[in-house]
């Protein structure tokens, strides 16, 4: 398993882009100014955090919704085999909310809770299958 990023919902992402990129300094990976997804990295290493247009979500998972109520961040986990990581982790007491889906045409994703409630989401790249 690798931790791909930690993303973070917003409802302001143009405000957010610029704090991340301007204020922080982070590298953007495709300058999407207006969003609704943009995954920044410092200049030396290769995790990040990302952020995801909150209405973009809720489509997803109705229960984020517009405004923020708890759901701030979706931890995000990349793993190999989707299907087989879900059947192993449902079989040890994991409910998933969402999938496994196709999110992209270059992933699929799963969707669950942490104890306390945060969303964490399971990513297979499909690109990386060859």
């Amino acid at each position: 398993m690798e931790l791909a990023q930690v993303r973070l919902l917003v409802s302001d992402f143009a405000a957010c882009y610029r704090f991340y990129a301007g204020v922080l300094g982070l590298k953007p990976q495709s300058g999407a100014t207006g969003g609704p997804y943009e995954k920044f990295s410092p200049h030396t290493g290769s995790a990040g955090i990302a952020l995801q247009d909150r209405s973009m979500m809720a489509e997803v998972l109705a229960e984020v919704g517009d405004t923020a109520t708890g759901h701030r961040s979706l931890v995000v986990l990349r793993v190999d085999d989707l299907d087989s990581y879900c059947a192993a982790i449902t079989a040890r007491g994991a409910t998933l909310l969402h999938g496994p889906v196709p999110m992209t045409d270059r992933m699929r994703v799963a969707h669950l809770k942490d104890p306390e409630g945060n969303l964490v989401e399971l990513q297979e790249w499909l690109l990386l299958r060859g």
